[in-house]
């Protein structure tokens, strides 16, 4: 049972990551991540709730984060046609968040990567039995 609260614990963590730095570039609180107006340099915002959710989820360190971004991708959607005014196309906003779960499937893959070279490290200082 611990095993399948944590897993679960990964994908619900990036499901409300995702949510929260989705509105927090939408609301202009990133304001120093953007150039000219522009939300691209933001999208680098999205690879800390992949990084995160990484590190809680043991088991599922690429897939949970991946499933957290997918499943918040129609409720961003929905939030942003209610409460925001759209200033780009649906199909741009699409790209958009596409691009926003790439951005947080990297941060999960970055976090996998830096564990697997510490324990490496770590592997290698042990000394031989």
């Amino acid at each position: 049972m611990y095993r399948r609260g944590q897993r679960g614990l990964g994908v619900i963590c990036c499901f409300l990551l995702f949510i929260l730095v989705f509105l927090s570039l939408h609301l202009n609180v990133a304001e120093g991540m953007m150039t000219s107006g522009h939300l691209q340099l933001g999208l680098l915002l999205f690879i800390l709730p992949g990084a995160i959710a990484s590190f809680l989820s043991k088991q599922d360190q690429v897939i949970g984060p991946l499933l957290g971004a997918m499943l918040a991708l129609p409720l961003c959607l929905v939030i942003l046609h209610t409460l925001f005014t759209p200033t780009r196309s649906f199909w741009q906003e699409i790209a958009w968040l596409c691009g926003a779960v790439f951005w947080t499937s990297l941060g999960s893959l970055c976090f996998l990567m830096i564990s697997m070279v510490r324990r490496r490290r770590e592997d290698e200082k042990k000394p031989a039995e």
